[in-house]
């Protein structure tokens, strides 16, 4: 009896040494890779761009969060679907046309098929090769923007086939979420609501007129079952352990304010009322003329359906501006109205945060309630010509609010998130704890409902044990 209760407590003693033991090995697997990454940014040295591209290109990202579907899409995909809708492609003008004059248009295939065809295509509806002078171009922020023009005769058919491609494409940099803000939002225009808005004398009680006008607009309703019918569709099969998708639905602010409001209201229905559409966006260059002397309109106009609406979350493009591009007043509240009247649960960009009334006191109150912005490194240097010590996620890092790095528009930019990392780390040596954290509140942040959330923290737990269960590995094989 003795032996049989020596051997059980023996046997116990092993059973409670084996987790312990695992943790010792995930404990020198994390410690190896620590100190791997930071022989990759040494200060003082230059960055091993070579290995970091390797190392992110391996490591886990959580989640892409600030993510434009028909920007994502790259010209090649879209010249497949040229072919499929029976377009063709001008071999002058690089626009998609419905008919074919002789010797004027061409398949995609045929632009696939010819280097230099392609090649100057490529430099229209992407920022390939600009900074080669390989064509005359115009400045950046009207380079990256009028790509969109280009591709839009497409962007929208083949909806499918391009999320799966982008979730592919996913998978393959170990990306697990996609945030994609989606498809333009049912859009109507009213041209009283337009007359008393440019006189500077729309209300609350005219939100509420044309709120309850768009209820009874069959055609407005019908819009709006098309496009969750849309999302069903496109997005089937997306969702499996290895990816998840969500989309958002958006505003275009450079339209009249009719169409505008009308397009948020369409976003404030779609979010409340599909799991997959899980927050609500405004886009479209911000300093543009139209969308700088409405700003102010259109967060009057969130706040209000915020209001109707309180449960739905809000990513705003917010502050893509430098000096510069618009008279200095303009750069002093777009951030904080987009938190204080629109009420923001992340910002998008956030770019002249310096140049903000009181930033600090606005960097805080994005600390305190937990306000990300969402970082994108490659759109924030080709647009706005911000990099480096100028970009302010040096600001945002020392004061404490939260960020995510994202992509923006990887077809346009023709990059990736392993990419922006590569950049982040190489710019501004970080540690190891902080990309990794980087990764984790990318899904933190996310407007995921909480058990996808928790879901895919837990997988990316196992995944990140993984990962650097192999970095060390790699280490001791080279000896290091």
């Amino acid at each position: 009896m003795k032996n049989n209760l020596t051997a059980i407590a023996l046997a116990a003693a092993v059973l409670c040494a084996l987790p312990s033991a695992q943790a010792r090995d995930a404990n020198a697997n994390e410690e190896a890779t620590k100190r791997h990454f930071a022989s990759l940014v040494a200060p003082g040295k230059a960055p091993k761009l070579a290995e970091l591209t390797m190392f992110f290109t391996m490591m886990p990202k959580g989640g892409d969060l600030h993510h434009h579907y028909s920007g994502a899409i790259y010209a090649e995909q879209y010249l497949e679907w040229v072919d499929k809708e029976g377009l063709c492609v001008n071999k002058t003008t690089y626009t998609i046309e419905k008919s074919k004059p002789a010797g004027a248009c061409v398949s995609g295939q045929d632009v696939m098929n010819d280097n230099t065809l392609l090649a100057n295509l490529l430099q229209r509806w992407s920022d390939k090769d600009f900074y080669n002078h390989g064509a005359v171009q115009s400045p950046p922020d009207r380079q990256f923007f009028d790509t969109f023009a280009y591709f839009n005769p497409v962007s929208s058919t083949n909806t499918a086939d391009g999320l799966q491609r982008l979730k592919q494409r996913a998978i393959q940099e170990n990306l697990s979420y996609i945030e994609t803000i989606f498809e333009i939002a049912p859009i109507a225009k009213d041209e009283d609501f337009d007359k008393k808005a440019l006189a500077g004398g729309v209300t609350e009680a005219d939100f509420a007129a044309l709120s309850a006008k768009l209820e009874k607009d069959q055609a407005f309703q019908g819009w709006i079952a098309s496009y969750i019918d849309n999302v069903n569709k496109s997005g089937a099969g997306i969702d499996d352990e290895q990816f998840t998708l969500r989309y958002q639905p958006f505003a275009l602010r450079f339209l009249s304010p009719s169409q505008v409001y009308s397009q948020i209201v369409s976003s404030f229905k779609l979010a409340s009322s599909h799991p997959k559409i899980v927050g609500v966006n405004i886009v479209g260059q911000e300093s543009v003329n139209v969308s700088m002397r409405d700003y102010a309109l259109h967060m009057q106009m969130f706040k209000f359906l915020k209001s109707k609406y309180p449960s739905v979350k809000l990513a705003l493009h917010a502050g893509e501006l430098s000096l510069g591009m618009v008279p200095p007043e303009g750069l002093t509240f777009h951030i904080k109205d987009a938190i204080d009247v629109a009420g923001a649960s992340r910002i998008g960009h956030g770019m002249d945060i310096a140049h903000e009334s009181n930033p600090l006191a606005i960097m805080k109150k994005m600390r305190d309630a937990r306000i990300p912005v969402e970082v994108n490194l490659s759109s924030n240097d080709f647009i706005l010509g911000i990099k480096e010590q100028a970009h302010p996620v040096t600001l945002y890092r020392k004061y404490g609010v939260p960020y995510v790095l994202s992509t923006d528009d990887a077809g346009v930019s023709r990059n990736n998130l392993s990419g922006e990392y590569v950049l982040y780390a190489a710019r501004y040596q970080p540690d190891y704890a902080e990309v990794k954290k980087l990764s984790y509140d990318s899904i933190r942040y996310s407007f995921l409902a909480d058990p996808d959330k928790q879901r895919l923290l837990k997988a990316l737990d196992g995944k990140f044990a993984k990962f650097e269960a192999e970095i060390a590995a790699a280490q001791t094989r080279a000896g290091r």
